[in-house]
């Protein structure tokens, strides 16, 4: 809230979702949008604001900027122009699925969000498996039943968590197999942003020989 107040301009992934964040707290600054569609441009216009002396918070609507939200490219341009870049840590889904899930976190990979194609999203999840470890991933609700299918093709009948909406207020956090996820899910439209937590099940996938 400290930040927020004393920043001179707010740069949000949606200007709406934030704009009621401040509204809420009382808080009255300009704001303006930066996502992943308009970066580029308007990220030349935050560093010229950055380079006039002005303080700019960066906002995603859900998350931590920069882990697999928008923010990566205008930290790297204001940190090569010699801007300090400072965090402010918030709650971020995949350590808040993994502190949950009952996983092992000692050691993980977080692979983001997995390729939109089917050929490609399986070889993706081949290549994560043969990693043996835990695996985080995110995903959307819109491809939430075609990733889970993938995962029940690749990794066989493991006990996976799928989180919805960490630490907001429809929280759900949900063991079992991707066949029973896929049962759950297809009972109503699927909703919120998910988190896959996936522990470590040997590198030789399903129907595979040793």
């Amino acid at each position: 809230m400290r930040v927020l107040r004393e920043a001179n301009l707010v740069a949000c992934e949606d200007t709406r979702r934030t704009r009621a964040l401040l509204t809420h707290f009382d808080i009255h600054k300009p704001t303006v949008s930066y996502y992943e569609h308009n970066k580029l441009t308007r990220g030349r216009e935050l560093l010229r604001e950055l380079a006039a002396g002005r303080s700019i918070a960066l906002v995603t609507d859900a998350g931590t900027p920069g882990i697999s939200d928008p923010g990566v490219l205008l930290v790297r341009e204001a940190r090569a122009h010699g801007v300090p870049v400072v965090p402010v840590p918030g709650p971020a889904a995949l350590v808040a699925a993994l502190s949950a899930a009952g996983i092992s976190g000692d050691r993980f990979v977080f692979d983001g969000f997995l390729p939109v194609k089917p050929g490609k999203r399986i070889n993706r999840l081949t290549a994560l498996r043969a990693l043996d470890t835990t695996v985080v991933l995110y995903e959307s609700p819109h491809r939430i039943i075609a990733t889970l299918g993938a995962i029940g093709e690749v990794y066989g009948e493991v006990e996976l968590v799928v989180a919805r909406e960490l630490t907001k207020q429809f929280e759900e956090i949900v063991t079992a197999t991707p066949a029973a996820h896929l049962v759950r899910l297809a009972a109503s439209e699927p909703r919120g942003e998910f988190t896959l937590v996936i522990p470590a099940v040997g590198r030789t996938a399903p129907g595979a020989s040793a």
